[in-house]
């Protein structure tokens, strides 16, 4: 998972570097742009994208500070759909490629139904997904994995998003994003694994894992058995799921063990629980891996 994951993080610098190109020749491109190429109906492109799986959802949010230098942006930036479409199409793990500006542009790979999803009056600059590339918090100004997954505004459920400040001159003007959702992790690293594993954050919550280990820890049944159908429900929340919650008093202990004390196992006791588990860091992600031995009956 790490070292497909680590490949996105030169993806985003490449695209950075391009997007802060487009910025900084903004005057000279805009002799070239199709200004008509965009029409809105209030702060929502009304473009159809005849191939929405190529194209993006465009935005210029009402808390816009500067409508015109908004739209002349968006122009500018009309040529990252197409790298957008080509990094999607290289790591399919990717479930949407996008920006968000500090002018409150919003550009969003592929196409999704904006007018239906987005409130018009949000300011995108308070969303951990922008905030957490910025100087206070990434004054490195590199690629920055977001460690708590989230919900997704534009309706992709709960999601891991690594993010990128984009500069104009030495100011922060947008950040770049790369989303993968919950659902991918626990498809594409966990099912397909043989072995019973969790994928959990600093804090204990469950990121992903098999609806039978986790109802081994004695959390709720889960819906329909399925951990995948229930992260896309509405009324999910991922708190419920948290070790340190666990009815169960020797799961609460595995976790201060692993997550608090930093052992890399814990030995249940009790007949009604587990036999072991086995844990290991992620590298770049305040996350961990880990297995869960159950007993032989």
């Amino acid at each position: 998972m790490e070292s497909e994951l680590s490949k996105l993080n030169e993806e985003i610098i490449y695209l950075k570097d391009h997007f802060e190109f487009l910025l900084a020749n903004r005057d000279s491109l805009m002799k070239f742009v199709d200004v008509e190429k965009y029409s809105f109906d209030g702060p929502f492109s009304a473009n159809t994208p005849k191939n929405p799986k190529k194209l993006s959802s465009v935005v210029i949010l009402n808390t816009t500070p500067d409508y015109d230098l908004a739209m002349k942006n968006v122009l500018v930036t009309n040529g990252l759909d197409s790298l957008f479409d080509q990094t999607s199409e290289k790591y399919p793990i990717i479930a949407q490629v996008y920006f968000n500006a500090i002018d409150q542009v919003s550009r969003v790979f592929p196409a999704y139904d904006a007018k239906a999803l987005l409130d018009p009056n949000l300011d995108l600059t308070t969303f951990n997904f922008f905030y957490q590339a910025d100087f206070n918090h990434n004054p490195k100004k590199g690629p920055v994995w977001i460690p708590e997954v989230y919900i997704d505004p534009a309706g992709r459920g709960w999601i891991l998003s690594l993010v990128h400040p984009v500069l104009e001159g030495d100011e922060l003007y947008a950040v770049l994003g790369i989303d993968i959702t919950v659902e991918e992790i626990i498809r594409r690293y966990l099912e397909s694994k043989e072995g019973e594993y969790l994928i959990v954050n600093s804090k204990g919550d469950i990121v992903g894992g098999k609806a039978a280990e986790i109802e081994a820890l004695s959390f709720p049944p889960l819906l329909n058995h399925v951990y995948i159908e229930t992260i896309l429900a509405d009324n999910f929340r991922i708190s419920d799921f948290n070790l340190f919650n666990s009815k169960n008093r020797e799961v609460r202990e595995m976790a201060l063990s692993i997550i608090l004390k930093k052992q890399d196992h814990f030995l249940f006791e009790d007949e009604f629980s587990p036999e072991a588990a086995y844990a290991i860091p992620f590298s770049f992600l305040d996350w961990y891996l880990i297995k869960i031995e159950t007993k032989t009956p």
